[in-house]
């Protein structure tokens, strides 16, 4: 019985090591109002990175991602950390994942933070740039395949300008097309005023950090105490939004029974395109 309980510290400290550092690969199916072209078209989500190594050059990241045969990546904020702001480990990161899919980038509360402080988002954002990574700051792109198209519309993190809220900032960006709309929005708190769109991709919550079976995450910046969105999928008003558990950790460092997770979404024309 001693040894045993002798033993319980190293398998706690090697559960909480295994819970950290590696990373889940997270998949599903949306049925969509898509062209054909578009069916099984698949989307890989990384966020909230907060320049953690998974890895070297977060090999393990971009193995889940490379499992994934992502047609595109989307990268939904939080790549950096205003606390530890070491952005060549983001940067090695992203020169790496472009190689295995076009790059879509929208910023999150961190990049923002960070533009108050220093030069250094001004860097990784010429860096990102210079790999080749479409960064989306309130505008939208057209995403071509066979006959068929999809847009994707991008927002600048709200911490840029608290000014604006989430909803200008949409409107701003909302494109005239009729085509099926995917919203990459790093806060998934404001879901009721992503409007308009099909699809939306966020982050921030981190899971919840800790999670408790049964009841969820614990606790996420912007929703406090028992998060209403923390990890998964959620279906409102014809909307869907994905919310990744992400990476990384931030002001709290450890997750708890809640593994980095690399997201993948799969497209599935349900036979009505926009």
């Amino acid at each position: 019985m001693f040894i045993l309980l002798s033993m319980l510290p190293v398998l706690l400290l090697a559960l909480l090591w295994w819970g950290n550092n590696t990373v889940e690969l997270t998949t599903y199916e949306i049925e969509a109002s898509v062209p054909e072209s578009f069916d099984n078209f698949t989307i890989v989500q990384v966020s909230d990175l907060h320049n953690c190594s998974l890895g070297h050059n977060n090999q393990r990241v971009l193995d889940k991602i490379k499992a994934a045969k992502p047609d595109i990546i989307v990268l939904t904020g939080d790549m950096i950390d205003s606390r530890r702001t070491n952005i060549k480990i983001s940067i090695s990161f992203i020169k790496e994942a472009v190689k295995l899919a076009p790059c879509y980038y929208v910023t999150g509360n961190h990049e923002a933070r960070i533009n108050y402080a220093s030069e250094k988002y001004q860097d990784f954002k010429s860096a990102v740039k210079e790999a080749g990574v479409i960064q989306l700051q309130n505008e939208s792109c057209t995403i071509k395949k066979g006959d068929g198209e999809i847009t994707l519309i991008g927002l600048e993190d709200t911490g840029f300008d608290f000014s604006k809220p989430a909803t200008e900032l949409l409107r701003e960006a909302m494109p005239t097309t009729d085509n099926y709309k995917i919203l990459l929005a790093h806060r998934p708190e404001y879901f009721d005023e992503y409007k308009n769109v099909d699809l939306i991709f966020s982050g921030h919550a981190h899971g919840g950090q800790i999670r408790i079976p049964f009841l969820g995450g614990l606790f996420a910046p912007g929703q406090g105490i028992l998060p209403k969105y923390d990890n998964g999928l959620y279906t409102e008003g014809g909307r869907t939004m994905v919310v990744s558990r992400g990476l990384g950790a931030s002001v709290f460092p450890i997750r708890i029974n809640n593994r980095p997770e690399v997201v993948s979404v799969r497209l599935k024309n349900s036979g009505g395109t926009k």
